[in-house]
This record gives structure tokens, sequence and C-alpha cells, in this order.
């Protein structure tokens, strides 16, 4: 099951694994993020997303958009909570570029550079799918 979910994780943007009884779907709205797990619930399923981030760690903002991608995942299956696991980010791309110029003449010279850098940073969501009945 290893291999599977590493897979699914490097090709889309968020995922699931069953690993008990999916519930009728629900909104994502109704779905609780957990960073303990609760006193009583089922687990119904493995998740993870993903998001790209241009220009370094992307900050709060990457992080909301992974857990609403979570989120999603939960309600397809009918999970009303999540049991986070934790984030990772890696670094998935970095490149640079520049030029230069110089210019003689008799008053003197001029040089001139200009550079340019990004780095692509995937911030990964991890967690489990539950069902915490009412009460």
């Amino acid at each position: 099951m290893g291999a599977l979910v590493a897979l699914q994780a490097a090709c889309a943007p968020s995922w699931h694994v069953l690993t008990g009884a999916p519930r009728p779907a629900i909104s994502p709205l109704q779905v609780k993020i957990y960073s303990d797990a609760p006193p009583s619930f089922e687990e119904i399923a493995v998740l993870g997303a993903s998001r790209h981030s241009i220009f370094g760690t992307g900050g709060e903002h990457v992080t909301d958009k992974v857990v609403q991608r979570l989120k999603a995942e939960a309600s397809k299956v009918g999970a009303n909570g999540i049991i986070i696991e934790g984030f990772d980010q890696t670094q998935s791309l970095s490149m640079g570029s520049g030029a230069g110029s110089d210019s003689y003449s008799a008053h003197g010279s001029i040089s001139l550079s200009v550079g340019a850098w990004f780095t692509v940073v995937k911030t990964t969501g991890k967690g489990r799918a539950i069902y915490v009945p009412p009460g």
C-alpha cells in the first residue's frame, strides 16, 4: 500500500485511500480539523494533499489551501473530521538566470549585470479522515 500512496501523492493535488467503510458525502464545511484524536471515532481513509508555491515557502496561505484540499477529500468519503498528521515542504525546482554587458569608451567603462531566480516549493499535508459520532 505504501507504493500506491507514494504514487498517488506524486500525481495528484489531493488523494485518499480507504481504510474503513465510507459514508455518504458531506460538505467540506462540515469537516472539523483535529490536532489530536478525539475520544471516539471511526477511521475512514488516509488523506494527502499538496500545493506548489513559487518564491519560497508560501506561508500560511499555502498551508490553508492544503487543509482545504484535505477537507474536500474527507468530505467525499463522508468523514466529518480529519486528524492532521503533519505538513512537509520540499523544493521541487530552482532556476536562475543572469546576463551581463560591458561597454568601453574613451571616458571609461560601464558594466551592467542582471540576474533572476525562482524556487518552487511543494507543501504536502497528511491526515486521517474520521467519522466522529454526535455527542
